[in-house]
């Protein structure tokens, strides 16, 4: 199918810049501080709140295995979508790996919370807590990433 949009003359699309737009805006260290405290804020409450519950030894270990696996997953999606972006080859095998595996620790977490033997308020910390680790991981690895980029284009 032949799709014409309304930005199309003649069958040739137009745009307000001709000139490639040019990423060059470093992220400030106010929002990279802000990042990494997130990060370790919900790190370190979620890992604080696993060692004053009263469950057993194995159900802590699991919710922290959870919370692990979700960072590592978190970051694998952002660096796949920026891969993506960016131009880089990112095989469509690994890309839906990374994603399947930021929801499945999302729904293992939801899961492990429902059936839990815990008071409301601590299952809405420990999903609360868990929310925030994902962010702002998510926030630390682009912050990363940009940071290298802009340097990079300076050195070239």
């Amino acid at each position: 199918m032949d799709y014409k949009f309304s930005n199309e003359i003649n069958g040739e699309a137009t745009s307000k810049n001709s000139s490639a737009k040019v990423y060059d805006q470093k992220p400030t260290p106010a929002f990279i501080g802000a990042s990494w405290v997130a990060l370790i804020a919900g790190m370190v409450s979620f890992c604080f709140g696993l060692i004053n519950v009263d469950m057993m030894l194995n159900e802590k270990g699991y919710y922290f295995t959870i919370l692990l696996f979700g960072l590592f997953s978190a970051v694998s999606v952002q660096k796949n979508v920026r891969d993506r972006l960016e131009g880089t080859q990112v095989t469509d095998m690994y890309y839906g790996i990374s994603w399947f595996a930021a929801l499945a620790s999302i729904a293992l977490l939801i899961i492990g919370l429902w059936n839990a033997d815990l008071e409301l308020s601590e299952k809405g910390f420990y999903g609360m807590s868990f929310t925030l680790s994902l962010f702002a991981a998510i926030a630390v690895q682009k912050n990363t990433r940009d940071k290298k980029f802009i340097d990079n284009q300076e050195e070239a």
